[in-house]
């Protein structure tokens, strides 16, 4: 296969999930049809001579249910934090809604045609635009490229995107706006870098001295880290983390011509429905993100509305069941959590087979997501994946309440007077968190309902989506801490080839105290063959194999039962009507484009 076929095969899935669907003529969900991302109607006469300029519009309402708490990404888990932060903070290119890459501080993406990426995949050369500048009027270099590297692969920054910078043997700048990227291994993946979401620049001038431990724990850095210095179309007026974050046009952007708003709000706090009701009903917003709503009521507030309108939009992501290997018991102090303390039961296969098999993914799609929802056994649930592993678990991995108490009982665990299961001593009693929202909410009782059919005592708990999506070491409710025994979110590829999305969970990413809680993989989760996989997938240029690699990835995340994907997820956001100029990707931040968006009377 020709070298350049990675960018075609991974292009396929950019038309992935971008159907407009109009909820309230949905049916019963189906597989995700390729299409276009939504757009307005066709503009009025008047509409169609209208030519946006910058500071043309005043404010531009953003809702967020999940309240940003820091805008440097790399030190952010969060999706919030990510989309809060792309208005400010650029990576050299972005990735539209069809899955093209589209450079933002780059003269132009490198090829082979053109030269750029070398014909033996050794390296790639970025050549930086010279028109661009920091917010604070400064001119952007290639130091401020390698700065960010440099910031990210050392242990104690804690970065949260290392595994974008895996496989760089160094990085050259033959000039001030050349970046010659250099790779351990020929690399078919040479995207991978810089690009899209975990790509973002940080200005070395602010951040030189916050590498290392005092990226987060100095003052000036954690000041940086709340109004970081950008290239973006805006720049940080106010920060409230936790409530609402301000910006006004940075002045010194690149296009003369844009944004249209003066000014922008990113509003966080309450939750999915209120915010629907914001877009779609009331007119208080202009774009409402992630409308994780009950099936049944956001097919009647569209119904209803008025306001605004539902934007459906391709995206990889799945709601998930994450399975903690380790033991989040309070009583072991410092060493709760930590990888020499395993969990108690959830280390045993039957236990974690058994819990997946007792969920009923269909009844949770088609009640609770409608057709914002497909059911799915996998995390790579999308085509051309989908169908290279139904090996697993054949194609619909039906609820099999029997098998899984069948399971259990061969396993040894045995059923107490009130039912609960135990063995040696231990009790299946679980605790069970996820943001607070309320479709999360009813999925978590449907689930808990099930898992006592098996004889496995579930206890809820909800956490503020805020603090359950906050990057702060000294917050034990988040995702990285993860002190429970099960929790539930969404996540996924946040690029076409899923390799580094997939490769977060290797046995190094494991967070821990020492890196902050910090590191993607949770889980704590080890598996020799998965980690080999992934070293294989950085030192490989065939394409062939890669695509094997991804949908292997999968399938040992799966049948392990590390995870339990629950439901495929295109997202589902809401817009004003009279909002024009979007086009969300599910390849990078909802807000990539936001210097585009406009606002018609």
């Amino acid at each position: 296969m020709h070298r350049n076929a990675m960018r075609r095969t991974f292009a396929r899935l950019g038309w992935l999930l971008a159907a407009v669907l109009v909820l309230a003529a949905c049916g019963a969900p189906t597989a995700p049809a390729p299409a276009a991302p939504a757009q307005p109607a066709a503009p009025a006469e008047a509409e169609a001579e209208f030519v946006p300029t910058r500071g043309g519009g005043d404010l531009l309402r953003i809702l967020y249910w999940q309240a940003p708490t820091i805008l440097n990404t790399h030190l952010a888990v969060g999706t919030k934090d990510f989309d809060a932060s792309r208005l400010i903070l650029e990576p050299l290119a972005a990735i539209d809604a069809d899955g093209n890459l589209v450079p933002l501080l780059v003269e132009e993406i490198p090829t082979l045609e053109n030269g750029g990426v070398a014909e033996d995949l050794s390296s790639i050369t970025w050549k930086l635009r010279r028109d661009i500048k920091w917010s604070d009027g400064t001119d952007f270099t290639a130091a401020d490229v390698v700065f960010t590297y440099e910031y990210c692969i050392n242990p104690a920054t804690t970065c949260v995107n290392t595994a974008t910078f895996q496989g760089i043997a160094s990085i050259e700048t033959p000039d001030d706006y050349t970046v010659k990227i250099i790779w351990e291994n020929p690399n078919a993946n040479y995207y991978k870098a810089f690009t899209s979401t975990n790509g973002r620049i940080l200005q070395k001038a602010q951040f030189a001295d916050c590498i290392g431990e005092a990226a987060s724990t100095a003052e000036a850095c954690q000041a940086a880290n709340l109004a970081p210095i950008g290239t973006g179309p805006y720049k940080v007026v106010e920060f409230k983390p936790g409530d609402v974050v301000l910006y006004e046009i940075n002045e010194f952007y690149r296009d003369p011509d844009k944004p249209f708003f003066k000014q922008v709000q990113f509003k966080g706090g309450g939750d999915a429905p209120s915010a629907a009701r914001a877009v779609l009903q009331t007119g208080d917003t202009d774009w409402a993100w992630n409308l994780q709503v009950e099936a049944s009521v956001l097919t009647q507030l569209a119904a209803q509305g008025g306001a605004g309108q539902l934007v459906i939009y391709n995206v990889a992501n799945v709601e998930r069941l994450l399975i903690n290997f380790t033991n989040p018991d309070p009583a072991l102090g410092d060493e709760r959590a930590q990888l020499s303390q395993p969990h108690p039961f959830l280390t045993d296969h039957a236990v974690r087979k058994a819990l997946a098999l007792a969920i009923d993914r269909a009844a949770i799609a088609e009640q609770l997501y409608g057709p914002a929802g497909s059911p799915t056994c996998y995390l790579l649930w999308y085509p051309p994946f989908r169908s290279g592993i139904d090996e697993y678990f054949g194609d619909d991995c039906p609820q099999d309440i029997a098998e899984a108490n069948r399971i259990l009982d061969e396993a040894g665990w045995v059923r107490g007077a009130d039912g609960v299961r135990a063995k040696d001593g231990v009790r299946l009693s679980v605790l069970f968190q996820t943001s607070t929202n309320t479709l999360r909410q009813k999925t978590q009782e449907l689930i808990k309902q099930w898992w006592e059919e098996i004889g496995v005592e579930t206890e809820l708990k909800n956490v503020d989506a805020g603090v359950f999506f906050g990057s702060d070491a000294g917050n034990p409710d988040n995702i990285g801490h993860f002190f429970a025994d099960i929790q539930m979110y969404t996540t996924g590829a946040a690029e076409l080839n899923p390799i580094s999305h997939l490769c977060q969970y290797t046995s190094d990413q494991a967070s821990q105290r020492e890196n902050e809680w910090r590191s993607p993989n949770n889980m704590r989760w080890q598996n020799p063959e998965f980690d080999a996989l992934c070293e294989e997938a950085l030192q490989t240029t065939d394409t062939n194999r890669i695509f094997e690699i991804a949908m292997a990835l999968d399938g040992l995340i799966v049948s392990d039962y590390a995870m339990i994907p629950l439901v495929g997820r295109p997202r589902v956001a809401g817009a004003s009507l009279q909002l024009r100029g979007y086009s969300p990707s599910g390849w990078d931040s909802e807000m990539w484009d936001v210097a585009n968006w406009y606002k018609v009377d």
